[in-house]
This record gives structure tokens, C-alpha cells and sequence, in this order.
């Protein structure tokens, strides 16, 4: 998939990052870098025209959850 984004733990909270931004985004909480995240990859998918994912880690590293931005919207995967 050309597009994804990564909620990931930091050392500062959490951090919202994707290969084609070149800043990151740090947040307090997993949910608020959650949310950020899910709007961030509507906004990238409806601009490219194309499916976003979005992969959620936990802060023991393991994968939390796994979304798909796909017309008309969020799917669990």
C-alpha cells in the first residue's frame, strides 16, 4: 500500500508518522495520536485518490490494531 501511517509510543508519548510528511506528530496519549492519525489518513486518502493504512503500536511493540481508509471509510483489517 503506497500510503500508511505509524501511531507508535516515544519516549515523550506517542508519535503520529508517515513516509510522506517529513514532520512527526507527538501527542500525550495513544487515543489522541489515534484519532489524529485516522483523520490524517482520510484527508490523505481523499487528496491521492487512494487507500490509506494505518497500523497502531503498543508500547510493549507488539501491533495494536490495523485500519484501512477505503471508500466510504475505516475498516478494521
Amino acid at each position: 500500500m503506497d500510503q500508511s501511517i505509524v501511531v507508535e509510543p516515544s519516549a515523550e508519548g506517542w508519535r503520529v508518522r508517515a513516509a510522506q510528511f517529513d514532520n512527526e506528530m507527538f501527542f500525550c496519549s495513544g487515543e489522541s495520536a489515534e484519532m489524529a492519525a485516522r483523520a490524517l489518513g482520510a484527508r490523505v486518502a481523499a487528496q491521492a485518490n487512494a487507500a490509506v493504512m494505518i497500523e497502531v503500536f503498543l508500547r510493549d511493540g507488539s501491533l495494536g490494531g490495523r485500519y484501512v481508509w477505503a471508500e466510504p471509510g475505516w475498516r478494521a483489517v
